[in-house]
C-alpha cells in the first residue's frame, strides 16, 4: 500500500493505493480544504493514522518549486519538507514533485474517455509534450522524449510576465498595473483573474460574490456567461479563454510540443463547452510565423481532476519496483 496527495492552494487530497496486475487502485481518498491547516503535516497524520494498511511509500504533489526535498507552497504560508513527512509516516524517504511535473505522470494513468479534443491535429510520436493547467494558480510543465518515454518536468511559467497581443490587452495590462506592481499570466489565468477581467471590461457591473470578501467571485461570473445571463460575464470568459489559449500557445513554442497539449486543472472542466467553441485553438496558434505548426499540434483537455494525485501514486509506486 502506498500514499499519494495532492496538496494545492484550495484543496489537498490524499489517497491510499495498491498496485495490482500493473494497475494503480485506490483503496481510499480523502479531501482537506487547505486553508483551515496551518500545515500539511496535520491531515497527513490523521490520515495515515487512519490507514487500514501499513504504507510502504509515498508521493506528494505540491504546488510550487521543489528545492532539495523542500517546497515553500505559492499560494499558501506552507513550507513542506519531504524528510520530515518521511519520520512522520516511518519511511525512509518521500518524494516531493512539482504539482504540474505529477500531473506530467499522471496522464499515462488516464483513460482515453477523460480527454477531450479541442485540436486533432497530428502527434509526432518522439516530440515533446506540453501541460497547462489554470485552477488557484497556474501551472505549466514540458514533457521532454528521451528516446523511450516522456519525462516531466516543473516549471514555474505561470509567473512569467504578461504579454499582451493587441490594444485592448495593452489596455488590460495598463489596468492591471493600477492593482498591482507586477502583472503575470498567472494574475490573469488563475481563478482570481475572472474578477479582474469583469471589472475591466465593466467597472459598474456588480453581482453578488463582488461584495463578499470570503466569496470567489469565479464561480458566479463562468455561470452567467454560461447561460448568456450576463453581457460582461460574457465577454469576460471569451477574454480569458482567449487569453488561456494564447500562453498555451507561448508553451507550446517554448517546448516545441509537436507531440501535443494537454490541459488541465478545475477550470477547463468547469467550461469545457466554452473552450470547444475555438476560440481557445484560434488563440492558440495565432503566432504569425508559426500559425501553420501550432495548427498541426494536438490539443487535449483532461476531465480528470485527479491529475497529480495520480501521477503522485504512479512516482509512489515506482519507488517500491
Amino acid at each position: 500500500m502506498f500514499l499519494a496527495g495532492d496538496l494545492g492552494g484550495t484543496k489537498s487530497n490524499l489517497a491510499l493505493f495498491d498496485q495490482r496486475g500493473g494497475k494503480l487502485v485506490r483503496a481510499e481518498q480523502k479531501r482537506f480544504s487547505s486553508a483551515r491547516f496551518a500545515h500539511p503535516d496535520e491531515f497527513i497524520a490523521e490520515f495515515a493514522a487512519s490507514a487500514a494498511a501499513k504504507i510502504e511509500a509515498a508521493c506528494f504533489a505540491v504546488a510550487g518549486p521543489v528545492k532539495g526535498g523542500v517546497v515553500r507552497v505559492t499560494n499558501l504560508p506552507w513550507v513542506v519538507e519531504g524528510a520530515a513527512i518521511a519520520r512522520l509516516l516511518g519511511l525512509e524517504r518521500v518524494l516531493l514533485l512539482n504539482d504540474l511535473e505529477a500531473s506530467g505522470y499522471g496522464l499515462a494513468q488516464v483513460d482515453a474517455e477523460a480527454l477531450v479534443t479541442l485540436n486533432e491535429g497530428t502527434a509526432v510520436r518522439d516530440g515533446n509534450q506540453a501541460l497547462i493547467a489554470a485552477g488557484t494558480g497556474l501551472g505549466e510543465a514540458i514533457l521532454v522524449w528521451d528516446g523511450a518515454r516522456h519525462i516531466p518536468t516543473g516549471t514555474e511559467g505561470g509567473h512569467a510576465d504578461f504579454a499582451p497581443r493587441n490594444a485592448e490587452e495593452i489596455e488590460l495590462l495598463r489596468f492591471m498595473l493600477t492593482k498591482s506592481k507586477r502583472v503575470s499570466w498567472e494574475t490573469v489565468l488563475s481563478g482570481r483573474g475572472f474578477a479582474l477581467l469583469h471589472e475591466f471590461l465593466e467597472p459598474g457591473a456588480r453581482h453578488a460574490s463582488f461584495d463578499n470578501p470570503a466569496a470567489d467571485p469565479a464561480p458566479e461570473i463562468t455561470a452567467h456567461a454560461l447561460k448568456k445571463s450576463c453581457a460582461a460575464c460574457v465577454r469576460t470568459l471569451e477574454l480569458w479563454v482567449e487569453l488561456y489559449g494564447a500562453e498555451a500557445g507561448n508553451l507550446a513554442l517554448k517546448s516545441l510540443a509537436l507531440g501535443g497539449v494537454y490541459v488541465a486543472g478545475g477550470i477547463a472542466v468547469k467550461i469545457l463547452e466554452k473552450l470547444k467553441e475555438g476560440g481557445f485553438a484560434r488563440a492558440f496558434r495565432e503566432k504569425a510565423a508559426h500559425t501553420e505548426l501550432l495548427a498541426q499540434i494536438p490539443i487535449r483537455v483532461v476531465l480528470d481532476e485527479d491529475l497529480p494525485l495520480l501521477g503522485a501514486a504512479a512516482r509512489a509506486a515506482a519507488q517500491l519496483s
